[in-house]
């Protein structure tokens, strides 16, 4: 007998819809093949299958089983059609009633002791669900909070396999999971770390405030020891509250990677990812033979913190270039092409020299000019161009670690932060961007213009320090962020002062 059921497979972080056809006949020899390029992981789902079978009461047909998986082109991977393959096989066998199960996208990884055990993706293969008009889908126990939070498509988590046989046959009931939205993502809003932690450098709380108003790029220049890893695990706290469609963005590719923590079903932080400077330019951006998420991407929404900027391979920050002028990142292949959510905010962090201490009043540089120059050349031009803000991070004196003054909480500076991009959300409501860091040149030009003093002194700027033309469009661009947090229509001749404080690097 034949049988269908309907199931998944994830290309990128999308669920592309698989019909699992299970053929068994009492002709031949018994023989269990799998067809419709599978990879190694489906191809021994038979075996655990055949054992969840026996282990958990049902008899395996010792009959010749054919599974076929159509798409026959696309290929594979990963043990979610475990679940299918044996719905499959009951089906064939006449255990359950093929009308019943219709109409259900099934995914599930079978234990050998029939035990239903997680799996990737289920938030993508519910979108999916919904969008194709499902019945419904059932799901491992463990994954059904997570693919309840996409409203419109009921969704059922099981434990094992006689209990998902029992649901089909009419044997027992089963309620459908429900998300409650509003308090899991007020429960799962809370950071762990707060700004009144950091002592001192105030005015960089003042710059990463103006970058996070605006979304721009920024970069940190200073000492061991200074406080810029500190200061830049905080940033996410500041940022402004991610709506719901952001965190569902956020937790869908975490979950098609499979890095949500256990118990965890939904992201409502913004994230903060910082990989470790030895890592691949595939690791950044995305890619493989099974092409997944990079750390941009797994940034989404959130920040990007690279350390020691200067170490990480010239090819892995110049493939960043991308991600930052287009807010994704595009894989192609021979036979296909993937494109995944970037828009990140890049924080970067470096020393002024190799040995760390260069402009130090406490330490004597070692390093010679040739030396420091050769350093800082590792981070080319272009990349330098796509960071908006750059601050010099003193080492903190001892009178200010010794304080017991506690700084703004991060809740307060959140609150003028969102005041600022609320400003900039209806202002370039019909531009489809939705910060100042986006802006193009047609928007610079409606939106930046200077008033007579602040004409002279950025033109002052430009001649006396040497500024480029890249450096220009900048200073704009944070000026107007500067002038936002101030609730300001134009943009002022102090708030063009204050932006151009932040282009150390590009001072000749």
């Amino acid at each position: 007998m034949l049988s269908k059921i309907l199931s998944a497979t994830l290309i990128g972080i999308d669920a592309h819809p698989v019909e699992v056809e299970v053929d068994v006949t009492a002709r031949g020899l018994p023989h269990f093949s799998t067809v419709g390029l599978p990879d190694a992981a489906v191809r021994e789902s038979k075996e655990r299958v055949r054992a969840a079978l026996k282990n958990t009461g049902f008899n395996f047909p010792l009959k010749q089983i054919t599974v076929n998986l159509a798409p026959a082109d696309l290929k594979k991977e990963g043990s979610a059609f475990d679940l299918p393959i044996a719905m499959g096989i009951t089906v064939a066998e006449g255990i359950i009633e093929p009308d019943v199960i219709a109409g259900y996208l099934i995914s599930g990884e079978l234990s050998l002791d029939g035990r239903i055990k997680p799996v990737k993706g289920a938030l993508s293969m519910a979108i999916r669900a919904r969008g194709d008009g499902m019945k419904g889908l059932i799901l491992p126990e463990e994954n059904a909070n997570e693919a309840s939070f996409v409203d419109g498509i009921p969704v059922y988590g099981f434990n094992n396999l006689p209990e998902l046989i029992e649901f089909f046959r009419g044997e027992s009931e089963k309620e459908a999971t429900r998300a409650d939205i509003p308090a899991v993502m007020k429960e799962n809003s809370a950071y762990p770390d707060d700004f009144s932690d950091v002592k001192g450098q105030e005015h960089v709380k003042r710059a990463i405030e103006v970058a996070a108003a605006g979304s721009h790029n920024f970069l940190m220049i200073g000492p061991p020891g200074s406080g810029k890893t500190m200061i830049a695990k905080r940033i996410p706290s500041i940022l402004p509250d991610m709506t719901f469609e952001e965190a569902l963005q956020t937790t869908r590719i975490h979950s098609v990677v499979g890095i949500l923590r256990s118990g965890q079903s939904f992201i409502a932080t913004r994230p903060f990812r910082s990989p470790h400077h030895t890592l691949s330019d595939v690791a950044m951006v995305g890619g493989g033979q099974f092409p997944k998420p990079g750390e941009v991407s797994l940034a989404h929404n959130g920040v990007l913190f690279l350390d020691e900027l200067p170490e990480f391979k010239r090819n892995v920050l110049e493939v960043l270039r991308q991600p930052l002028e287009d807010g994704n990142v595009t894989i192609s292949r021979a036979l296909s092409s993937i494109t995944y959510p970037a828009s990140i905010m890049l924080v970067c962090a470096m020393n002024p020299c190799p040995c760390g201490y260069n402009g130090d009043a406490r330490h004597q540089c070692s390093c010679s000019p040739s030396q420091i120059h050769r350093y800082r050349q590792r981070v080319s031009g272009p990349l330098l161009d796509r960071i908006d803000i750059h601050v010099e991070v003193p080492a903190v004196p001892y009178k200010d670690l010794s304080n017991e003054y506690c700084g703004e909480t991060s809740k307060t500076i959140r609150e003028r932060i969102q005041g600022a991009r609320q400003m900039q959300v209806e202002r370039f409501r019909k531009d489809g961007i939705y910060s100042n860091s986006k802006m193009r040149s047609k928007h610079i030009k409606r939106y930046c213009v200077l008033g007579p003093d602040a004409q002279g002194i950025i033109e002052a700027a430009m001649h006396r320090l040497g500024l480029s033309a890249r450096a220009y469009t900048r200073i704009l661009k944070v000026g107007r962020t500067i002038a936002d947090l101030a609730q300001s229509e134009h943009i002022e001749a102090e708030h063009i002062s204050e932006a151009i404080q932040y282009r150390t690097l590009d001072r000749s």
